[in-house]
């Protein structure tokens, strides 16, 4: 399926890191040092972005399975999650004997970005922490997104679960596992959401446009997704849905000045699982997922740069 049952909550099940982010004239070529530039500790992890992006840019309750360290990253990590309004901590566990995760983050004057995670806690995010969380939680969550910084096991694991109470399942690939096809977790996806390098990884068809994107997106519905959602960052979105949903279309972004593309991924979708938890139709989820993720771009850092409610609305009504 594609639509929810019926309007609720939003669960987001995935990564919680520390950014250590660098901003530089140029990203480094292998053996390069590259000097100046500036240096901030931002909040981040895929999980984490995007359950942000839900609360703040939508009026959806959130809640966030993920883990955290025994360390200082953790606690204001934690302190800053507690003023996102509509963003419960309740599910998040703290491994005292492991490190919070950590990713590098070097962006150039252009944007482009490159970055490497130290998982730390996120590995320790277990099939038993799944199977702890009340059934309430999964029977109020009409919608639960998932990305990929957490083991396989307990993405399979939270699948399961949300297919015996109802939801819609969504996985955001990021990063993109052969295992997602040999493994079958791709049977009760019900939206995938790849960009065009994970598309080409799952699928093996190199993307680069609209034909391309839909080849790929057939090539990973013949693995059980309902629907594919291939994101191009400022080129386009693509939508594939099941053949007999209707034909695939495209969603072009606003043009916008490009300061850091960080997180846009992550915006694109805790705003579509959010728009769809709340009852929308998948047009209108996706049309907000990108105002969302091309106000994020103009911003720097991670979740510092994720929109609110209110600046959605000026964007969307200004288009």
């Amino acid at each position: 399926m594609t639509t929810v049952r019926q309007p609720g909550e939003l669960l987001v099940v995935g990564s919680i890191n520390r950014d250590l982010v660098f901003q530089t004239s140029q990203l480094p070529s292998p053996g390069e040092t590259v000097l100046g530039g500036d240096f901030c500790q931002i909040n981040g992890g895929k999980g984490a972005n995007q359950a942000v992006a839900a609360a703040r840019g939508s009026s959806v309750l959130v809640q966030l399975l993920a883990a955290v360290g025994g360390d200082c990253y953790a606690e204001s990590i934690l302190e800053s999650f507690r003023l996102e309004a509509r963003l419960s901590t309740e599910l998040i566990q703290q491994v005292a004997d492991a490190a919070t995760g950590v990713a590098a983050i070097m962006v150039d004057d252009q944007g482009e970005n490159m970055i490497c995670v130290a998982a730390g806690a996120n590995e320790q995010l277990s099939t038993e922490a799944v199977a702890v969380v009340a059934d309430q939680v999964f029977e109020q969550a009409s919608v639960v997104l998932l990305s990929a910084e957490i083991p396989l096991s307990t993405i399979r694991a939270v699948i399961r679960r949300t297919v015996q109470h109802g939801g819609l399942v969504i996985l955001n690939p990021a990063p993109a596992l052969q295992e997602f096809r040999d493994d079958d977790v791709l049977a009760d996806v019900d939206i995938l959401t790849p960009n065009e390098h994970e598309a080409r990884i799952l699928s093996g068809i190199e993307v680069t446009g609209f034909a391309s994107a839909v080849q790929a997106g057939r090539c990973l519905q013949r693995f059980g997704v309902t629907t594919v959602i291939v994101t191009r960052g400022a080129q386009d979105v693509v939508v594939v849905p099941c053949v007999e949903s209707g034909e695939p279309w495209v969603v072009s972004p606003p043009e916008v000045q490009v300061t850091d593309t960080t997180a846009a991924g992550d915006c694109f979708n805790g705003l579509l699982a959010a728009e769809l938890a709340r009852g929308q139709a998948l047009a209108q989820a996706v049309e907000v997922a990108v105002v969302g993720a091309s106000i994020s771009v103009t911003r720097a850092g991670a979740q510092t740069s994720l929109p609110t409610v209110a600046e959605l609305g000026l964007r969307i009504r200004s288009n």
